[in-house]
């Protein structure tokens, strides 16, 4: 019985990702076919009922799965899965920074033709006025992403400095 319940625990704790190593690997999914899929393996066993910033990354792990199909028709499936998936977990928890952040890295990403560009100036807005809140690694996090985004211009990029 005490092995099984080791084995459980386990299972559980490799199985479950934390947050701060999905940070680390977000910045580099999109670099490479094999970070993206090691991306999505390791956020394939969370829950679209657990924590809902790695549902987020899970999220963005199927959007980018997309790029990775060889038939259109799996392409636009896949994207519209993690699409619903990011919207509804957005709905699920509006005010969390990290949420509306992975929103933006995707939407300023991808193709205009997706018609999934509809909430950058949302999205933007909500980083800017809710940056100073936040604080430790998260702030950083945010910071790093910012300072590199597509959306920010140079001169908007100055209240994280």
């Amino acid at each position: 019985m005490k092995l099984l319940l080791t084995l459980l625990l386990w299972v559980n704790f490799v199985g479950n990702p934390d947050l701060a190593s999905i940070r680390k690997m977000y910045p580099n999914v999109t670099k490479s076919e094999s970070n993206a899929k090691e991306f999505s393996e390791k956020l394939a066993a969370i829950s679209d009922d657990g924590n809902k910033t790695l549902v987020a990354y899970k999220a963005a792990s199927i959007l980018l799965d997309s790029n990775f199909k060889k038939k259109l028709k799996d392409k636009i499936e896949r994207f519209k899965e993690g699409a619903k998936l990011l919207e509804s977990t957005i709905k699920s928890e509006p005010d969390n920074i990290e949420i509306r952040m992975i929103r933006l890295s995707i939407q300023e990403n991808v193709p205009g033709v997706t018609g999934y560009k509809k909430n950058i100036k949302e999205d933007k807005k909500y980083l800017t006025e809710h940056f100073a809140d936040q604080s430790g690694a998260l702030k950083e996090y945010l910071k790093d992403f910012i300072l590199q985004s597509k959306s920010f211009s140079e001169k908007e990029k100055q209240f994280v400095k």
